[in-house]
């Protein structure tokens, strides 16, 4: 039923203007509007819908995540503009904070203005 219908990413933000900023000027996401629900970008196609809330308890696990070509430069870019990537004891991750999974993909997170994990994955 829904597979010619296009997704729509959802995140929540109790601080809309750092989000905004995170978004747009961290991340590089085109901005498309910000009124009083949403504030909204183009995320390569996809829409990404930041809902704008009076409470926020970022989830424990990702709650988004971006398929790149090059972690490596991806988390050098990232750093470069302040955002380090989390580290989780349990698991092997390299000096940048990159981990290997079984599978061969290369994984590395970080977190937006709110405490929402975000992640990179390169797969193999």
């Amino acid at each position: 039923m829904l597979n010619n219908s296009n997704l729509v990413a959802l995140v929540a933000t109790a601080r809309p203007d750092e989000a905004k900023r995170f978004y747009a000027e961290t991340l590089g996401l085109t901005l498309i509007t910000d009124d009083p629900f949403a504030i909204v970008f183009d995320a390569h196609g996809v829409m990404l819908r930041v809902q704008k809330v009076g409470e926020h308890t970022p989830s424990p696990y990702t709650v988004l995540g971006w398929d790149v070509t090059d972690i490596q430069a991806s988390v050098a870019e990232l750093s470069n503009k302040g955002v380090m990537c989390e580290r989780f004891e349990s698991l092997g991750q390299d000096q940048s904070g990159v981990w290997a999974s079984p599978s061969g993909a290369k994984i590395a997170w970080f977190k937006d203005p709110d405490g929402n994990l975000l992640s990179l994955t390169q797969f193999a």
